[in-house]
């Protein structure tokens, strides 16, 4: 090969090799080092589980140029998990995994999974949230700064308490619950006889101990993990209201990425969602989840169980019937007549819609 030639071909490969380097560092110069995601609970919730997962799955798809960082208990609110929207719609805090109850102050359509008894089955979730009503919550958010990308779920609500395993309206009466601070939650323990109070977990854990709190609502797979069995001895499976998750980002840096990156970070949350939702119904659904969590991401629940779990830590478990069910209903249906207005009639009405299909 002639000294032409040669210092031709090296220089062809320096050349390459240079414009290769300036792409690398103008994607590196147009992405930030960390995006700041902020999770209400600990990494050893399912709900902080699928935070994690969306984190692993964004490095992973976009081959390390956008890294998540999540920040568990609030930490970026220093505890003030209602702030959430907010702060990722000024774009403080860049992204985040969270519940429509946390976001129901800024977005009240969000409130239509929490009247009471009204969706009920995972069927009827799987519909509203996939149907208009859904839509309607992810146009409300859009109105607000933020683009949301993918549901995941913390579950429906059950109750545990210390006192009485309750089975109709009437059991609810004088009971002391503690609930989430949500306006529409505290109407509806009221309107069933109960004296609900809102307060942190720290302090609500000090009243059972105390006996100055006689139980609470959260979903099956957050029970297993705080060991509710250490306070409480009943249990009631009565799906009152639901808890779904978003994943959503701040709307403004959100349509800055280029369409190949929003891409796979759309493919990560929809993933990481329906992996943390498959973690969440594990052991109370029809069997799907745990097929799903077998079959598509070979993954093992720790307690695939959890009902029976509960049961064996001397807990007495009941499903409400249809007779009973319909007693709550029409117990809370005043909540409904208060509610709907501030929810939106119209979401009300694409909800029932949704259901009926």
């Amino acid at each position: 090969m002639s000294t032409f030639k040669l210092f031709s071909k090296t220089a062809a490969v320096l050349v390459a090799a240079i414009f290769m380097m300036t792409a690398v560092s103008a994607n590196a110069a147009r992405f930030k080092r960390e995006y700041k995601m902020q999770v209400t609970v600990g990494p050893k919730l399912y709900w902080g589980m699928g935070a994690a997962k969306f984190a692993e799955l964004v490095k992973e798809k976009t081959d390390g140029q956008i890294i998540v960082k999540p920040y568990f208990g609030s930490a970026l609110l220093k505890g003030a998990q209602l702030k959430s929207s907010q702060m990722v719609a000024k774009g403080v805090i860049d992204c985040a995994i969270d519940s429509t109850i946390n976001i129901s102050p800024v977005i009240p359509e969000a409130n239509i999974f929490h009247l009471p008894f009204f969706l009920n089955s995972f069927e009827n979730l799987d519909k509203v949230k996939n149907g208009e009503a859904g839509k309607a919550v992810f146009k409300a958010m859009e109105a607000k700064r933020l683009e949301p990308l993918a549901w995941a779920e913390n579950g429906f609500r059950q109750l545990t308490n210390s006192k009485v395993l309750v089975k109709t309206p009437a059991d609810m009466k004088g009971l002391r619950i503690r609930v989430v601070g949500n306006p529409l939650f505290i109407d509806t323990f009221r309107q069933l006889g109960a004296d609900p109070v809102n307060m942190n977990w720290g302090d609500a854990v000090a009243g059972f101990q105390q006996g100055v709190v006689d139980g609470q609502e959260n979903p099956v797979g957050v029970l297993v993990p705080i060991q509710i069995y250490q306070y409480h001895k009943y249990v009631t499976m009565w799906n009152y209201v639901v808890d779904p998750l978003i994943i959503y980002w701040n709307q403004r840096e959100w349509k800055a990425f280029p369409k190949d990156i929003q891409d796979k970070i759309m493919s990560a949350a929809k993933e990481a969602g329906e992996w943390e939702t498959a973690l969440c119904r594990a052991g109370i659904d029809d069997g799907t989840a745990i097929k799903v969590l077998k079959e598509k991401f070979n993954y093992t629940m720790e307690v695939p169980e959890p009902l029976k779990f509960l049961e064996s830590k001397g807990m007495e478990v009941h499903k409400l019937s249809p007779e009973e069910l319909k007693e709550f209903i029409e117990a809370t249906r005043p909540v409904y007549e208060q509610w709907i207005p501030r929810i939106g009639k119209d979401v009300y009405e694409k909800a029932k819609a949704d259901m009926a299909n």
